[in-house]
């Protein structure tokens, strides 16, 4: 038998996954249409959701005009990030990939008006309106937290004191208002297409790193980094994990340290983010990095839930006093477990696009570190769609482990503008026709 014989077997498993992908997409559209008519037919009938567009916590809507500063942009962003994605330096790429992350954020927020940025914090169920309670006492306000906590605005009811605190400190620099929480919020959220890239880079290589910026530039989920908060906590997982596979394959102490204090933030910004720990969990297998400097992260980890502890904030009873306002309030609880526990994956779908999609069976079918990435990603999903914790709104909670499902879309082959249009064009149609409250 000849070589040429040898390897004609491999043809079958291409067309294999071809197919895999085309199926995928198939049933993607399927249950994003399947969800959309099914959650139409319960808001009708006054069951199982209290939003206005189930299972999107948004309103429909028709912009025209409005779009055409985001279309162009698409454009451009489509014929040109390929090319830069190949050619130019690393660090040129990455700090051009973050620029083009700003620019595809504002671009699309704007069709909304020139407020639009900084008009959904200015909401009084956001942090901003709970500001007023930090600035007299600080350390007191942490300290009575959980007592006085349904006397809060919803989402400081929602989550541990932290994310009120980090706008409190800015406002103590002196950028006070909610325009310059905007700002921070869009660029630590974009900031973790960087993040994401260099994590890939560590764990895999360079190549791979290149061939997925231009996708994580590009995805739908940008939508919901302006200007939700939970963008901000995007960005600091992302770097939590970025710099605890840099201090891996770089042996730095420094870098440990870091990833460490940022991983131990994650529980006090969000009790949703306590699966994301999965991330540099699968970083910490894939790189295996040495024992002192998992110890430093470990110490590290640990400073920010002590500091937390000794001010007076009992992590536990956090949970147990949001719970107990969770389920009293006319708010998620209300919603119905069966049908989000589905609904929640379709909009899943829309966060990632269907490039991803796409790509997503070839990818997992492997034991590449992309897989592994991808894979603790959606553990952290499920984790949190079959408990229940989420239930609605995970266009805006879900956007820490979405962007890193994105990471399956860099499996096309460059240029792929044919995908990088549809990703585009999902979220410009998105924004066209749906009014997100955030």
């Amino acid at each position: 038998m000849s070589l040429i014989d040898l390897e004609r077997p491999q043809a079958p498993p291409r067309i294999s996954q071809a197919r895999s992908g085309r199926l995928a997409v198939g049933l993607w559209a399927l249950l994003i249409v399947g969800v959309f008519v099914t959650g139409e037919v319960l808001r009708r009938a006054g069951l199982a959701t209290e939003d206005d567009l189930p299972p999107l916590h948004a309103e429909p809507r028709l912009l025209t005009w409005q779009m055409l500063p985001a279309v162009c942009v698409a454009a451009v962003f489509v014929a040109v990030l390929p090319w830069v994605a190949q050619r130019l330096p690393w660090r040129v790429l990455l700090a051009v990939s973050w620029i083009a992350a700003v620019v595809w954020t504002v671009v699309l927020s704007l069709s909304d008006g020139l407020d639009a940025l900084h008009r959904p914090l200015d909401a009084p169920t956001e942090y901003p309106a709970a500001l007023d309670d930090v600035r007299a006492d600080p350390l007191g306000w942490v300290s009575t937290f959980t007592e006085r906590l349904g006397g809060y605005t919803t989402h400081v009811r929602g989550h541990p004191p932290l994310p009120t605190l980090v706008l409190w400190a800015l406002e103590e620099t002196g950028l006070r208002g909610t325009g310059w929480s905007a700002a921070l919020i869009i660029a630590v959220g974009t900031s973790a297409v960087l993040a994401i890239a260099i994590t890939v880079r560590c764990v895999a290589d360079e190549t791979t790193a290149r061939r997925a910026l231009p996708f994580l530039v590009l995805a739908p989920l940008t939508l919901w980094i302006a200007t939700s908060m939970d963008a901000f906590f995007l960005g600091v997982g992302a770097w939590a994990t970025a710099l605890i596979a840099m201090a891996a394959t770089r042996a730095s102490a420094f870098a440990a340290a870091g990833g460490g204090l940022l991983l131990g933030t994650l529980p006090y910004l969000s009790y949703g983010l306590l699966p994301l720990f999965a991330l540099p969990l699968a970083v910490v297998i894939l790189t295996r990095p040495k024992r002192r400097l998992l110890a430093i992260a470990v110490c590290c980890a640990a400073v920010v839930p002590l500091a937390f502890t000794l001010a007076g904030f009992w992590w536990p009873d956090g949970v147990a006093a949001t719970h107990e306002t969770y389920l009293i309030s006319r708010g998620s609880a209300q919603r119905s477990y069966a049908y989000f526990v589905i609904a929640n994956l379709a909009v899943l779908g829309l966060l990632v696009g269907p490039a991803t999609v796409h790509a997503l069976p070839s990818v997992l079918a492997g034991r590449r570190p992309l897989a592994w990435l991808i894979g603790a990603a959606l553990v952290g999903v499920a984790a949190l769609d079959v408990s229940g914790v989420t239930r609605g709104e995970v266009e805006r909670i879900w956007i820490p482990y979405a962007a890193w499902v994105v990471l399956a879309a860099g499996h096309h082959r460059p240029p792929a503008r044919a995908w990088l249009s549809a990703q585009a064009a999902l979220a410009v149609g998105l924004q066209m026709l749906v009014q997100s409250h955030w």
